[in-house]
């Protein structure tokens, strides 16, 4: 663990690094809308593409049809497909919309806010028994609509754990999820969450990392070995 308090270590953060609504697909959508189903086709979206694209897409398919499971149950997969081309591998996302709409209808009788008013763990295991909820998007969703102290951990996180040395090069999602968890205050998961995936986006890069301009170069053990550029 770093020798550095969470609350100092956000500071770092802040200090070269912002939060721009507009550069999480997700963030926007429940700010546009509040609604965490919305948010939930936003994810799906976000797969494999940038969050502007899956913005744009999300924009066509509102304007289109209300985004409700009971709507996309209902009509065909390529009225889906039509609207979301955008967002790329756009027949898996329609059929992925489409299924989990359907399952929200059956399980849920089309409430899914519902989910949220369970207690954490059952929230959490209720999401992932939905077709093509993986953990991540499990934990955007309960920790951004619901408000529950989790934490999702994407490609970008996972990467600046294990260069920074919060968990080993191997750590499993679970292992990462609650290594953060027990470093950052609760009240402070999302606004961490953020800041990690803007480190990976402007420095922490997958290949050629900006390590030399890194704002926490000197406590990140990739960095201090001098692997990075």
């Amino acid at each position: 663990m770093l020798s550095i308090s969470s609350d100092d270590f956000l500071l770092l953060l802040k200090g070269s690094l912002s939060i721009n609504v507009n550069d999480f697909a997700a963030l926007k959508v429940y700010r546009d809308y509040g609604d965490p189903f919305s948010v939930l086709v936003t994810t799906i979206l976000t797969q494999n593409t940038s969050d502007k694209n899956a913005i744009k897409a999300f924009d066509v398919l509102s304007r289109k049809f209300k985004i409700k499971p009971e709507v996309f149950a209902s009509i065909s997969l390529d009225e889906i497909i039509e609207a979301i081309k955008s967002s790329g591998m756009y027949y898996r996302k329609s059929r992925t919309i489409k299924l989990i709409s359907e399952a929200i209808l059956r399980k849920f009788n089309g409430d899914f806010n519902s989910i949220f008013r369970l207690p954490l763990k059952d929230a959490r295991e209720a999401l992932l028994a939905l077709p093509g909820i993986g953990r991540k998007t499990a934990d955007v969703l309960l920790l951004m609509c619901g408000k529950m102290p989790t934490f999702p951990v994407d490609r970008h996180v996972e990467r600046v754990s294990k260069r920074i040395g919060f968990v080993s090069m191997n750590a499993t999602y679970e292992e990462i999820r609650s290594t953060l968890m027990n470093f950052f205050r609760p009240e402070n998961y999302l606004e961490a969450h953020l800041l990690l995936i803007a480190l990976g986006r402007k420095y922490c890069k997958a290949k050629k990392p900006l390590c030399f301009e890194c704002p926490i170069k000197n406590l990140c053990n990739y960095g201090l070995s001098g692997v990075g550029g």
